[in-house]
């Protein structure tokens, strides 16, 4: 097959990794970057670090409004895979670039397949719910990471299409899993931290960042945490806070060490240290579950309630107080097994693969055989009930 793959942000690079070699073993990829994320920390860095192929075109779109940002995406998309002619276009995920790619394949009557389909927030008043719907609704192959995405799509009256090949991110996870160091790293000797518990924080979402009265709150929680607190910043949380003249409560206080946007690796070695993650990017939930590492979520909901259910993720909002109680129940509450832990095995790129050659000769999509979980960090404890 000619395969058209869109990806344009974080997520989607990490999501991408895994993919881009199992189809350039069997098949053709077409490499399409929109630029919606353009800084070297946040975008080429994870090129670098998980050995993603060069873009074949870098649209360099940049930051923008949504409806620009989108617009220009697709636009630019269009002309590319009119140029291409794909048997399938690829996309992953929820964000801006995801919609453009699945909104131009499908004017050009291309098929899409969307990666991460069927996941649902519940809340319409994020940018990314609109985006997983609007893209599953024009998808010829919805592949779904978990049963719970399976079962959004059939009440929603999707069911044509639709396999569980199972969550590419793991796949992502037990490969990073064996290339990052048992020791601590140099990353917590720059911040001080030794061999004392840290919690690690991520926080980019509009929501969070935007008002200053939401930003305040989370900070307020940060900052008076008696734990040190490792902080990658990222660069539109950078630039609010400096907006909002926070950036030095932040920088001022002795317990957060801030850090610069880290590639993946990097990451990932401080996620497997750390006691709590605190976090309201989707993807990290996920990351720290499968590293069993604790996780508050800055947010009202989550699109993977399996981390919920299962104990390791509490959902804490922005209310200073909540965020702190949250951080000491998570670490203290029992924890099980995730739902479909089954299909966590590594190989969710093969099968996303096998699904895709199964459509191309004809044969409809179905769920995934179940196979053996793999563990990635036996090291640390896990209560079960």
């Amino acid at each position: 097959m000619r395969i058209v793959t869109v990806v344009g942000a974080r997520p989607q690079f990490v999501k991408a990794a895994p993919m881009s070699r199992v189809l350039r073993a069997n098949h053709d990829e077409f490499l399409i970057h929109t630029g919606q994320h353009y800084d070297y920390e946040m975008s080429r860095v994870f090129f670098e670090g998980l050995d993603i192929p060069e873009p074949d075109i870098d649209l360099a779109v940049g930051s923008g409004g949504h409806g620009t940002q989108t617009g220009t995406m697709l636009t630019g998309i269009a002309e590319v895979l009119t140029e291409q002619r794909p048997d399938l276009v690829l996309v992953y995920g929820d964000t801006n670039s995801t919609l453009a790619a699945a909104l131009a394949a499908s004017k050009l009557g291309i098929p899409i397949a969307h990666v991460e389909a069927g996941l649902r927030s519940h809340n319409r008043a994020m940018p990314e719910e609109i985006n997983r719907i609007m893209t599953d609704r024009v998808s010829t192959l919805l592949l779904c990471p978990t049963r719970t995405a399976v079962d959004h799509l059939k009440h929603e009256g999707i069911e044509i299409g639709v396999s569980l090949p199972g969550d590419v991110m793991y796949d992502v996870a037990a490969w990073a899993a064996t290339r990052v160091s048992s020791g601590r790293g140099e990353l917590l000797t720059q911040c001080g931290v030794g061999n004392q518990p840290f919690c690690l924080a991520t926080i980019h979402r509009p929501s969070n960042t935007d008002e200053p009265a939401v930003l305040a709150g989370i900070v307020k929680a940060l900052t008076n945490l008696p734990t040190l607190v490792v902080w990658p910043l990222h660069p539109r949380t950078r630039a609010k806070l400096e907006s909002f003249d926070m950036l030095d409560t932040v920088t001022d206080a002795e317990n957060i060490c801030l850090l610069p946007p880290l590639g993946y690796l990097d990451f990932v070695s401080l996620l497997v240290h750390a006691d709590v993650v605190m976090t309201d990017s989707g993807g990290i939930q996920k990351e720290a579950c499968f590293h069993r590492t604790s996780c508050v979520t800055l947010r009202e909901e989550t699109e993977w309630v399996e981390t919920v259910n299962a104990g390791w993720n509490v959902l804490a909002g922005a209310d200073p107080e909540r965020i702190r109680d949250a951080i000491q129940s998570v670490q203290s509450q029992p924890r099980q097994a995730l739902a479909d832990a089954e299909l966590m095995d590594g190989h969710a790129a093969q099968r996303i693969n096998n699904e895709l050659e199964g459509w191309f000769e004809g044969r409809p999509a179905s769920y995934s055989a179940a196979v053996p979980r793999a563990s990635l960090s036996p090291s640390k404890s896990v209560r079960t009930t």
